[in-house]
């Protein structure tokens, strides 16, 4: 891991165990994970990809790896996922006439062979990997003019919680967060060419602190930082931080605020290949900001 990135290190199996927890209790709390999904798969309607082989890495319950199937009928959809309870759930997600390829393993240790993959879409799963070597891994399976389209957390996200938790203790209760700039940089480290990120704020309310844990603990969303604090913690510690929590109460809810950041690079080659030609269809930030707007007016 690059030393700018050393802080945000995690425990891969606790993250495995944690969501293979989840895979019976996800579909039902995961509200935003839909949302930024819809958002994600949106963006791809900007780009003319016809990709033969199609990598859903993070494919939890299998949502985004069916969607893909109808995007693209001719291609190969694969959903990866490090947990076997998420990919045993995604299988009910298979329609009858089209299947999509199911396989456990890390992002960071990806079985696909070097250039094999046209178009690589992960929703808010990078949070929860060593993102420099996913997007080293990424890299490799890219083909040339291949695809790199995902959303991730940003540092603001469940800052209520974070804030509410640091009034009680000085230890580590929630995950932190990669900022848009370091992930821009882990791109380009990559090799990965023309790199485009912003940064969208979603914001759930709930009536009280015990709904936003719960939710947390549905979706798999637990602390999983080698750093974390270990052990139970007590009832004391927990009212204290609910107590806290209450400074962030309006209009009778209690917010809980992700930042998700979004992402496209290309394999290089592409970007390359687009400015020599002239072509006009790289696409900005602002293309993209201005071409959603358009279709959510319509």
């Amino acid at each position: 891991m690059h030393d700018d990135l050393a802080a945000y290190a995690l425990d891969p199996r606790a993250v495995r165990r944690s969501f293979d927890r989840a895979a019976a209790s996800f579909d039902a709390a995961a509200v935003l994970h839909a949302e930024v999904r819809e958002n994600l798969l949106q963006r791809l309607q900007l780009t003319a990809l016809q990709p033969r082989v199609v990598l859903d890495a993070g494919a939890g319950t299998g949502h985004a790896s069916h969607a893909l199937i109808r995007r693209y009928p001719k291609a190969l959809v694969i959903a990866l996922d490090s947990s076997q309870g998420m990919l045993r759930a995604a299988g009910r997600q298979q329609p009858w006439l089209r299947r999509f390829a199911r396989v456990c393993a890390a992002a960071e240790r990806l079985p696909i062979a070097n250039g094999s993959v046209d178009l690589i879409l992960s929703n808010l799963m990078l949070q929860w990997c060593d993102v420099e070597v996913a997007f080293a891994e990424f890299r490799r399976v890219l083909a040339p003019h291949g695809l790199l389209s995902f959303t991730t957390l940003g540092p603001d996200t469940l800052r209520e919680l974070r804030t509410a938790w640091e009034a009680v203790d000085s230890g580590t209760h929630v995950n932190q967060f990669i900022d848009m700039h370091d992930l821009g940089d882990a791109l380009v480290r990559s090799g990965f060419a023309a790199p485009v990120l912003d940064v969208e704020r979603y914001a759930l309310t709930y009536l009280d602190v015990r709904k936003v844990a719960a939710d947390l603990k549905a979706t798999g969303a637990h602390n999983v930082m080698v750093g974390r604090t270990r052990g139970l913690t007590g009832r004391g510690k927990f009212a204290a931080m609910q107590a806290a929590y209450e400074a962030f109460r309006q209009d009778e809810r209690l917010p809980a605020t992700y930042e998700v950041v979004f992402g496209h690079a290309w394999a290089p080659g592409a970007a390359a290949e687009r400015r020599r030609a002239g072509d006009g269809s790289a696409v900005s930030l602002d293309d993209i900001k201005r071409q959603l707007r358009a279709r959510r007016g319509s």
